[in-house]
């Protein structure tokens, strides 16, 4: 398993954009198809996007398509999100979760690594 460390979190108007950023340890990151979950009081941890290892192919939720851009950098062992045009409903805590899924992978049981969360509050 890889260690994750997100940031980049905090509190913005709807409108507005956040760069969150997820730290992996460990030198199998390159292995690992990564995605970022998102959980909103009293629901259920929902998929946001995932990318493959070398970066070349992703898939996103559908809410957040043509908003929300997931990338990578094998060399620097970390993934992003950019969060564009945000909106009160992406208020959640965001996670960051790594898979050694042969492909990519929307399931939540898929990942056996996980971050502690970052938390994104967007106000209308």
């Amino acid at each position: 398993q890889v260690q994750l460390v997100e940031s980049g979190g905090g509190l913005v108007q709807a409108g507005n954009s956040l760069r969150l950023a997820c730290a992996a340890s460990g030198r199998t990151f390159s292995n690992y198809v990564m995605a970022w979950f998102r959980q909103a009081p009293g629901k259920e941890r929902e998929f946001v996007a995932v990318i493959n290892w070398s970066g070349d192919s992703k898939y996103y939720l559908d809410s957040v398509k043509g908003r929300f851009t997931i990338s990578r950098d094998n060399a620097k062992n970390t993934v992003y999100l950019q969060m564009n045009t945000l909106k009160p409903e992406d208020t959640a805590v965001y996670y960051c979760a790594g898979s050694r899924a042969a492909d990519l992978t929307t399931r939540l049981s898929d990942f056996n690594s996980w971050g502690q969360g970052t938390q994104v509050t967007v106000s209308s």
